[in-house]
């Protein structure tokens, strides 16, 4: 070494002479590199801030061994890099590329930690709500309710949650968090006034009172979700799908735990588990940020480039109504297929709890339990389904990924009669003699080749639904209007909940109708659900691409 800091350690004895050498070297070679590839580093980074004078990126004299060293190392970058203005710049500044990716970085830092914790109360809560699945046919006739004021108990958190979307909506548009937090506090009192119910009309009230809680809740984690996505665009699709994965574990773990609880404690204990569900993430949600006041917590200019002149110019200010909101949304052909495609997904769903479970019971060995594990399969598909539908939404767009998922699901409701009715054709007949030669079992009973058919559609559907979920949520954020983006949302999902309370008893009608082809009613839900989705493939995209 021929630097005058390495030669004056030299010359010093002892151990800690040796140290500074190796030290001094090791800066110069640091400031050698970050002077050479333009980090950005240099060897101001190793100098203290404090040391630095007012108005001057020149240190002070920094007394004893460090500042020996620093003195060293700074004269011997100063002799080894590159003097000119240009590389100079490049020490102090970093590349538009560079400061881009550092960006994103500190944006996916700020997002991660409300995302998890957001993440991780919903969970926890669906723990609680996949605990109540089993259990409210069974709490009806505990209580002495006829089959038809049990459905009335069934549908009336659908009714709730459809008649207050729109003023949801609003209110979580003024603030995510409060939003959040009453309509958990309303969702544990009622989940605690079910399981305290002793008729129809308090036990009504109670599951009313349920979905207007989950209407206002879920109105403001809507909301939240577009303010964290908005600031990580590149990764929407997956952050929604680990929300809709999160969910659907939830109820998995949920569920059989219901079954014990019900078992072993009644019913009614099933409630209180939701309550206490309900509470926890109720605290949790205290620790989440406000996204709206003092700050949306979104980048602007990437939401500006979601907007259209039309959305500047759309009639809306804070005192307009959720219902007044719609009504201008619904002017709008993206804003109508994406309404319509919901619908059609929610025949889907319909499907699954009116139609599969009664098909299912028959047609696979086991009978209702062999209807529980089909049940559960198609649930824990949504694991793989979802994560699928968030990386095609992020790498081939939103709209893409729905269309999709849409048809792959349709597609499987459609193949439930011919599923069930393969036997009745030779070519039919020759595809279940195969099957069966497979040996596959559920139960210790080999399934037949109608069976597993069967199942491979109802599995094929909820594949689908799963992987459009987090597509059509993400378009629907990304058509959102800014400073209406939770009443925005809610329009789809009335769009879905209203279907919902209807597509039953449509389905049943179907299926009354047409006796002699069992699972006609599933055919009719996938073909809506592919109308739908030709609906949003006609509807969304094309205006906005133009005007773009």
């Amino acid at each position: 070494m021929n630097h005058r800091c390495c030669q004056d350690s030299s010359a010093s004895s002892g151990a800690l002479a040796h140290l500074r050498v190796v030290l001094c070297c090791l800066l110069v070679c640091w400031a050698c590199i970050a002077g050479r590839e333009g980090g950005g580093l240099g060897v101001s980074a190793f100098v203290p801030a404090s040391s630095l004078s007012a108005g001057s990126s020149r240190p002070r004299s920094i007394p004893g061994p460090v500042g020996a060293l620093a003195t060293g190392a700074t004269a011997a970058a100063r002799t080894i890099a590159p003097r000119s203005t240009t590389s100079t710049t490049m020490l102090r500044s970093k590349s538009p590329a560079t400061r881009n990716d550092d960006e994103e970085e500190e944006a996916a830092r700020a997002v991660r930690g409300p995302f998890a914790l957001l993440l991780a109360s919903q969970f926890l809560l669906f723990i609680g709500v996949g605990a109540v699945i089993p259990s409210i046919p069974l709490y009806g006739k505990e209580i002495g309710l006829s089959g038809a004021a049990n459905g009335i108990v069934v549908s009336a958190p659908a009714v709730a949650l459809f008649l207050a979307a729109s003023w949801s909506g609003r209110r979580a548009d003024l603030a995510r968090k409060p939003a959040m937090m009453v309509g958990m506090a309303v969702i544990a009192a009622s989940d605690l006034g079910t399981a305290l119910a002793t008729g129809l009309a308090p036990l009504v009230v109670a599951r009313l009172g349920l979905g207007a809680g989950r209407s206002l809740s879920e109105a403001g984690e809507r909301g939240m979700l577009v303010d964290l996505a908005n600031q990580i665009p590149e990764l929407r699709g997956r952050a929604l799908a680990a929300q809709q994965a999160v969910v659907a574990l939830g109820i998995a773990i949920g569920a059989p735990a219901g079954g014990l609880v019900v078992e072993e404690y009644g019913p009614r204990a099933a409630f209180l588990c939701v309550t206490a569900a309900a509470l926890v993430a109720l605290v949790l949600y205290a620790f989440l940020p406000e996204t709206v006041a003092g700050g949306s917590g979104k980048d602007d200019s990437k939401s500006d480039s979601n907007k259209s002149p039309e959305d500047a110019a759309i009639g809306m200010d804070e005192s307009t109504p959720g219902l007044g909101v719609w009504a201008e949304l619904l002017k709008r052909n993206d804003w109508r297929g994406l309404a319509v495609c919901q619908s059609g997904v929610s025949f889907g769903y319909a499907a699954k709890i009116a139609s599969v479970p009664i098909l299912a019971a028959s047609a696979l060995p086991g009978g209702a339990l062999g209807a529980g594990a089909l049940l559960s399969a198609a649930g824990l598909s949504g694991l793989v389904g979802a994560p699928i539908g968030g990386y095609l939404t992020d790498r081939v767009g939103s709209r893409g990924a729905a269309v999709l998922g849409g048809i792959v699901g349709g597609l499987g409701l459609v193949l439930v009669p011919m599923a069930l009715n393969l036997p009745a054709t030779e070519w039919g007949g020759g595809l279940c003699g195969y099957i069966d030669g497979l040996g596959i079992v559920l139960g210790g009973t080999p399934l037949d080749g109608r069976a597993l058919s069967f199942s491979a559609a109802v599995l094929l559907w909820s594949l689908g639904a799963s992987a459009q979920g987090p597509a059509l949520v993400a378009l629907a954020q990304e058509r959102s209007e800014r400073g209406f983006e939770a009443t925005s949302l809610s329009l789809v999902k009335a769009a879905g909940d209203g279907t919902y309370v209807l597509a039953p008893f449509l389905l049943g009608l179907a299926s009354d109708a047409v006796l002699g082809v069992p699972g006609i009613e599933c055919a009719l839900a996938g073909s809506a659900g592919l109308l739908g989705t030709v609906a949003l493939a006609g509807l969304v995209g094309g205006e906005r691409e133009e005007e773009r």
